[in-house]
């Protein structure tokens, strides 16, 4: 270790401000390759930051770092380390001697040497599709999870999507209608997942390896600070549930691109995705423009109750809505939640009607707005 250098605490705003080409090249890189270990969750250790610190300040070479991490887990004091600790560490390693590389193959030899690469020496599969079919339970989906290609059609789907990608022309498309292909490309691809572990991992290097040999700017901030909101946008990208009224929607990860290639300021938190969003999660803002943030419910009551009633009343609005149709447009998914928080309190305070009061069953209920119902909605425009 080099002496006379402070070692113990890696910067990466420090560098990136000096803004000497070499050292912020290689912070950018090492940022984003650690950030990335946060879609499973992962943490590294102190250790590789200050591995990392001497090869952005040019003492040792990215090569040196690998075989220091793997020395340093080989030692008998360390070989009981926590073992995601270990795969962050020697992942990072790994990621950033990728990202350093001016090389880039768009096949899927390509695609899997990539996964080789980052897992080589963690997983006993790195590099290997897998033969067995996954399920992964998702926060954002309440347990639920993606439909992931199986097996057997893996291969296959991974060429698929790579030939069909080559065939596309970028020509004549502005940056808008880039990004929205872009997110319908990456998601496409990472819902295939041909590994068993590190899918989205390899998915974010192939991508940031592929925008990069198209000559985009890649601002690599996006996967460094926000991957697990990468992640959760390519989960929601993928996900359907018809029963439940959710349909799959690349809106989100169209945003994360925006702020990739295009400088916006859309805040990306992950529980602007979930598919049971609380009320102050429903709206995602643009940090760019002061009209999109959230106003609204400063005005709503503090009460729980309350504030289901009004949240029922700017879903129903102007129509009327069957209790299907009601708990969908909620967001919901337990219909006797819904009519015990929502409507019971709604229709007792006046601001829920039925259509046909005398016959609560009737096979053509329906719901709406009563005057003082229609009055929150005045009081929302004011």
């Amino acid at each position: 270790m080099a002496k006379g250098k402070d070692v113990h605490i890696l910067n990466f705003d420090e560098y990136l401000r000096q803004g000497e080409p070499g050292k912020k090249e290689k912070a950018e890189i090492w940022r984003t390759a650690i950030g990335l270990q946060d879609v499973d969750g992962l943490k590294t250790s102190d250790y590789l930051k200050q591995t990392a610190k001497r090869n952005i300040e040019g003492d040792i070479t990215i090569d040196q770092v690998q075989k220091l991490i793997t020395s340093y887990y080989n030692a008998r004091e360390n070989r009981n380390a926590d073992s995601s600790q270990i795969e962050a560490d020697k992942a990072s390693a790994n990621i950033a001697k990728i990202l350093k590389e001016k090389t880039f193959a768009f096949s899927l030899p390509g695609f899997v040497s990539i996964h080789r690469r980052i897992f080589d020496g963690i997983f006993k599969f790195a590099g290997r599709i897998r033969d067995y079919n996954i399920t992964k339970q998702e926060w954002v989906l309440e347990g639920d999870t993606v439909l992931y290609v199986p097996a057997t059609d893996i291969k296959r789907a991974v060429e698929y999507d790579l030939q069909q990608e080559k065939a596309f022309s970028y020509a004549n498309l502005d940056i808008n209608q880039t990004i929205s292909h872009l997110a319908k490309f990456i998601s496409g691809l990472w819902q295939i997942h041909p590994f068993g572990e590190g899918n989205t991992r390899a998915t974010a290097v192939f991508a940031i390896k592929y925008l990069q040999s198209r000559g985009f700017q890649v601002n690599n901030e996006m996967f460094a600070k926000h991957s697990w909101y990468f992640r959760n946008a390519l989960v929601r990208a993928n996900y359907n549930n018809n029963p439940k009224c959710i349909a799959s929607t690349t809106l989100y990860l169209e945003r994360f691109f925006q702020n990739l290639l295009n400088g916006q300021k859309w805040d990306l938190r992950s529980r602007y995705l979930h598919i049971y969003p609380t009320w102050e999660w429903t709206d995602q803002p643009n940090l760019e423009d002061p009209t999109s943030t959230r106003q609204v419910p400063d005005k709503y009551p503090t009460s729980s109750k309350v504030d289901n009633v009004y949240r029922l009343a700017y879903a129903v609005g102007e129509k009327q809505m069957s209790t299907k149709e009601m708990v969908c447009a909620l967001g919901l998914k337990d219909r006797e939640h819904f009519i015990n928080a929502f409507l019971k309190p709604a229709i007792l305070k006046g601001h829920i009607a039925m259509l046909y009061p005398e016959s609560p069953r009737h096979p053509r209920q329906k719901y709406y707005l009563t005057d003082k119902g229609k009055a929150i909605l005045k009081k929302r425009k004011q």
